[in-house]
């Protein structure tokens, strides 16, 4: 089991600590829904060092990640970021990552814990360009502030204007007295604020800043367990749970990823996909009794008849009912639709809804 540089302080402060993804990870601290709204309402501070960091260099590496991702990168400017996916040749998907321009020909790719190890063996297997491939994994720190105290509470730690780094997009700068930290617009809540890389010798010093900075602002540390709340509200995907080897980004609602201006893994494939049309889509839904949906339960029609599986469930904290999202032919996927969510033998009646759930 691996530990983060943080590990120690998670564990001081009376953390719940669970493995996650090969690591030792802070699952919750005071109890999901407080940190849940601590993120919707103040600010929030998570460890995610878990993350894996590839870093792209040389004059091929825009067409080695052109050639493995199904966005299209060259639109990146610097200091710009953006989501996006491995499609593996199955027409399912390997990772879905987040690809930084960071320089003119260097890019850092930022991917799944659970993922570093495949992701860096799929990403190899395609260079045949020359392009130079290190992974920092195990040398950098990863801690997201968020909520929408972020910019405000963190604003004396940085001389750059922290409220000018628009969505998707960051800065490499000073912050808690350290530099070339990049700081990134780039979070997984939906409550804005940033994701802060930083080297693992430095992690526990600018950790400490920030909760002192915050301090005023009722800053408070957050266990991955809200993270996955916090995700879910909005509709994000989870790896693992929503995306997978056997999910294409089509089904998933994954299109505006899936660039077909340029060839990539399987975009033949996927671009007869999307001309025949998928068969079945990742729909979110509201459950309409007082129940709570959980992965892997089926989801039937009117009449009994399975027509889906749930990939993600919950009981949302903000909104004090149970939520999901889950695959179902594409006949009953459109919004308002209903569906049922079979619970213990019972078929509990849920309505297809658009994204997000959870609007400020």
């Amino acid at each position: 089991m691996k530990n983060t540089a943080l590990t120690h302080i998670h564990e001081s402060l009376g953390a719940k600590m669970l493995p996650f993804a090969g690591y030792n990870m802070p699952i919750t601290y005071e109890g999901v829904n407080a940190e849940h709204e601590t993120v919707r309402n103040s600010v929030g501070v998570f460890d995610v060092s878990h993350m894996g960091e590839f870093l792209l260099t040389g004059p091929n590496a825009l067409a080695l990640i052109q050639k493995v991702t199904s966005n299209d990168a060259s639109a990146l400017t610097i200091g710009r970021a953006q989501y996006s996916c491995l499609p593996n040749n199955e027409g399912g998907i390997v990772d879905d990552l987040i690809v930084y321009k960071m320089k003119e020909e260097e890019y850092l790719l930022v991917v799944n814990a659970s993922n570093i190890e495949k992701d860096w063996s799929w990403i190899s297997s395609y260079n045949d360009l020359g392009v130079e491939m290190k992974n920092l994994s195990d040398d950098y720190s990863l801690l997201a502030i968020q909520g929408p105290k972020a910019v405000e509470a963190m604003q004396a730690l940085s001389s750059i204007d922290l409220s000018a780094i628009a969505y998707y997009h960051f800065e490499v700068a000073d912050f808690a007295g350290f530099n070339d930290v990049i700081i990134s617009a780039t979070g997984y809540t939906g409550s804005g604020g940033f994701e802060i890389y930083c080297k693992n010798a430095d992690a526990e010093a600018i950790w400490n800043k920030v909760f002192e900075a915050g301090a005023a602002f009722g800053i408070k540390p957050i266990g991955l367990a809200a993270r996955d709340t916090l995700r879910l509200e909005m509709g994000f995907c989870l790896y693992g749970n929503d995306i997978n080897d056997t999910t294409s980004p089509l089904e998933a609602g994954l299109g505006w990823i899936t660039k077909f201006n340029k060839d990539f893994t399987n975009s033949e494939a996927l671009k007869k996909q999307k001309e025949a049309g998928v068969t079945r889509k990742l729909v979110a839904f509201e459950m309409q009794e007082r129940a709570v949906p959980r992965h892997d339960y089926e989801i039937v029609d009117g009449s009994g008849a399975v027509i889906g599986i749930v990939t993600s469930g919950t009981m949302s904290p903000s909104m004090n009912k149970g939520i999901g999202l889950g695959y179902v032919t594409v006949s009953n996927s459109a919004v308002d639709s209903d569906i049922f969510i079979r619970i213990r033998k019972n078929d509990v009646l849920a309505k297809v809804v658009k994204l997000p759930f959870y609007k400020k």
